[in-house]
């Protein structure tokens, strides 16, 4: 396996951390949680954007910083000890979310003799894959408490939902021939049986106030959250949840080389782009005049249009306030700023598939195990070019790591990242990469052991490296 510097040991307890970082992450709420815990362990002090950072001296040459918005984006920087206005940003742009099945907002459904619950598609899932799994719920909810309204996680652990396929004795030849559920009417997962929800009557605990409770819902879910968030029923306001699988992510293989779990794009390059600034911010920043910067976005799966997606003004405004903390009122230096920057746009890439190599063009057949992904696409489906490219590639040489190359067949269409959009929103320079992966969009994804640690070394290298390399650059 090509892992560069490191070593098995050191692949094992990166993918352990990582495996915990997922299980931890059932939704991009969680997943902002969780990265914001592992920031504030290591000093990164909080900010919130209706603070006027600038006008109250919250951000400072060598400090450590982070906030969200909406609780599912995260954005995390260190700024340099010498870092002045006009300076460039050092960014790693991942996306949070992933295809899942959410609650619609009228949930309550009943049908032959079960309790279920309506859900609707989010993304582009291989929905086929969501049968026959035992799932649960998480996400985040509003709480009534103290006169006011809190929004608060929740992730019912154990299994209470399953969607179950029809056995192959009642299908038709057709529907044997070809496994086509119906979305709306086939995705419904069951919840109880009325029969037996009615038979056990109330829970008999203090939070069993059923009657009082949203209707859009059935009452026992609702109960079932306010046990797992110490509330009343009623007290549930609304909420964001999706199902998730209960199956923990797992190495495989022979030589334990594989790693499947759900969520793995995007979360892999979340993890890995939060770990790279962790380990950047530890180390002796006083001499550095850049911002290293990570930003995970929500909404990627549906095409990035929302207030905290990349289509939305987050990027330009991270670049902007951070900037005229130091700009003193100098507005084209906002210009300078990001004609210095640089976007790595890394989401999860296609390795080829041992059964349908035929799909992958025969000059580009990346392979697990064997390093980051360039994407390349000339119609602009990716943003990387001749100069973006060959930064990165630049970077895994002085990293000692490799990397390997993925460009569409001309007869298959090309799926599309974070990375142009927000290189035409702001003109900042970026390359899109990927960490190489089977089942995309599935409920379990897989992806190389040794292409965690590549994906780290590779981050890590580029928020130390980069400035130099791109000084050493004059392409204009």
């Amino acid at each position: 396996m090509a892992v560069g510097p490191a070593g098995a040991e050191e692949l094992d307890t990166l993918c352990k951390e990582f495996a915990n970082y997922v299980d931890q992450s059932p939704t991009p709420f969680h997943l902002c949680a969780e990265s914001a815990k592992l920031l504030a362990a290591k000093g990164f002090k909080e900010l919130k954007e209706a603070d006027a950072w600038c006008k109250d001296g919250l951000i400072q040459p060598g400090g450590k910083y982070y906030y969200t918005r909406s609780m599912s984006t995260i954005v995390a920087f260190c700024v340099g000890g010498k870092f002045e206005g006009g300076g460039g940003f050092h960014i790693v742009g991942a996306h949070t979310d992933s295809p899942v099945l959410k609650l619609k907002p009228c949930s309550k459904k009943t049908s032959a003799g079960y309790l279920q619950v309506a859900v609707q598609t989010y993304g582009g899932g291989l929905w086929h894959t969501w049968f026959d799994r035992e799932l649960t719920v998480a996400g985040c909810v509003i709480v009534g408490e103290g006169g006011g309204f809190k929004k608060k996680l929740v992730h019912i652990k154990r299994p209470i939902l399953r969607v179950p396929t029809l056995a192959i004795h009642l299908q038709s030849a057709d529907e044997r021939a070809s496994f086509g559920p119906n979305k709306e009417t086939h995705l419904q997962p069951v919840l109880a049986l009325i029969q037996d929800v009615l038979n056990r009557g109330g829970s008999g605990d203090a939070t069993d106030d059923k009657s009082e409770a949203d209707p859009r819902h059935c009452p026992e879910l609702l109960s079932m959250l306010s046990s797992e968030l110490g509330c009343a029923a009623h007290d549930i306001k609304d909420f964001d949840l999706s199902l998730c699988d209960t199956q923990p992510g797992q190495t495989w293989g022979l030589r334990n080389e594989f790693f499947s779990s759900p969520r793995l794009d995007n979360q892999v390059h979340c993890f890995t782009a939060m770990r790279a600034l962790l380990e950047y911010a530890a180390g002796d920043i006083s001499q550095d005049t850049g911002v290293a910067l990570a930003v995970c976005f929500d909404h990627e799966e549906v095409g990035s249009e929302s207030t905290h997606g990349a289509a939305s003004p987050v990027m330009q405004e991270a670049v902007e306030r951070i900037g005229g903390c130091f700009a003193k009122g100098d507005v084209e230096l906002h210009k300078v700023s990001k004609r210095r920057s640089f976007l790595i746009s890394a989401d999860a890439a296609h390795a080829v598939h041992p059964n349908w190599a035929g799909k992958h063009d025969s000059g580009h057949q990346p392979l697990l195990n064997k390093g980051t992904i360039i994407k390349t696409n000339d119609n602009q489906r990716y943003a990387t070019n001749a100069e973006t490219g060959f930064i990165v590639r630049e970077l895994a040489r002085q990293a000692g790591v490799t990397v390997q190359e993925f460009v569409v067949r001309n007869d298959c269409p090309c799926g599309s990242t974070i990375g142009p959009i927000i290189a035409a929103r702001t003109g900042i320079r970026t390359v899109d990469v990927g960490v190489p992966s089977l089942s995309m969009h599935s409920i379990r994804e897989t992806i190389g052991v040794a292409d965690i640690m590549n994906s780290l070394v590779l981050f890590s290298t580029y928020y130390k490296n980069f400035r130099a390399l791109d000084d050493a650059c004059i392409f204009s």
